[in-house]
Order: structure tokens, then sequence, then C-alpha cells
């Protein structure tokens, strides 16, 4: 799965292959078709776990919780992801950026019903008035651009870093700061 994931984000769907994934994977392609007999199958089931993991991600938004620490804890666990799973992200966006054209039906139905269940519960926490009122589809698509982005264009920062990825101080600099940016301005 990690050296599809890897594949995939370098080469996309249509330049991937199953023989690529194998030699990535240090492993003969028959292994491979063994458990993917299809070059969609596997592609279709590693965008699938960096959903699952993402979705996982957001476990903690719930209406009971503290908005600052749910979403404070959902902005750590992403940023985390775009720097332990930056082809994860790499994946996804191609996928995305192309229109959809494997996974359109799992944005339709798991997507779709997964952002629904959080737009509800930061619509409760308006309500409550522990946050105030804003768009919840538009803060999650933020917190999502903005943690992803360190995934994504991981070379440009590294670039902006004086050609270095950042150390594990930067990193944790770097959640703080995203965390005040997104948070600040909804969380009383």
């Amino acid at each position: 799965m990690s050296a599809a994931e890897i594949v995939f984000a370098q080469f996309g769907y249509n330049g991937a292959s199953i023989s690529r994934i194998a030699e990535e994977a240090g492993l003969p392609k028959s292994n491979v078709v063994y458990y993917f007999s299809t070059k969609e199958l596997l592609y279709r089931t590693v965008v699938e776990d960096i959903f699952n993991v993402w979705r996982a991600a957001a476990d903690e938004i719930v209406e009971e919780a503290d908005p600052r620490e749910a979403l404070g804890s959902y902005i750590d666990t992403k940023m985390e992801l775009a720097r332990t799973r930056p082809y994860g992200s790499m994946v996804w966006a191609n996928e995305i950026i192309q229109g959809a054209p494997i996974v359109q039906d799992y944005l339709e139905t798991e997507l779709r019903s997964w952002t629904e269940e959080r737009v509800n519960v930061i619509h409760k926490w308006i309500a409550a008035g522990k946050i105030r009122p804003i768009s919840p589809k538009h803060l999650l698509f933020t917190i999502w651009a903005t943690t992803q982005h360190y995934a994504d264009f991981k070379h440009q920062i590294s670039t902006l870093n004086e050609g270095s990825d950042l150390n594990d101080e930067q990193w944790e600099e770097t959640k703080q700061a995203v965390k005040e940016l997104l948070l600040f301005g909804i969380c009383h």
C-alpha cells in the first residue's frame, strides 16, 4: 500500500502500473496482482485508506467537545499526516484536480456524508455559543487546504526553508501557527 501510494503520487493513475508498484514494494508483480486484481482496485483502496486516516483524525469533532480542543487536535493530526504521509495527500489532490475520474462515487457518498456530519456538529457549536457564526463547510475547506499544503507543496516549503525539510521544532511551531491562524477568528 505504501509503495502504491508513492507511485500513484509520483506518476498519477495513468502513469502508474502494477509493475512499477511491485518494483517500488520490492515484490514480484504476481504478489500484488494476487491481492489487487486491477490497478483501479488498488488505486481505490489507496484512496479509501487515505480518506479513512483523515476521517479518523476528526473523531474528536463531536457536539460535546470543546471546539478549540477538537479542531486543534484535528489540525495537529492533519499536519502530522502531511509530514508523515505526504504521498497520500498528493494522490488525493491529483485525483481531485483531475475531476475525480476514479473516485467520484466515493466523494458523493462517503465524503459528503462525513462532511455533513462535521457541519452539523459545527452548527451545534454555533447555536450553543461555543464559536462565532461562520460557514462550517468553509472552515473545513480551509483546514484541508492549509494542512494539505504542507504535503502537496513540500518542495516549495523546503526551498523556502533554506533547502531543508522542516525539523521537529519547526513542525511544532508550524502546527501552533496554523492553529492560531485558523482558530483565533472562530473560538471565544
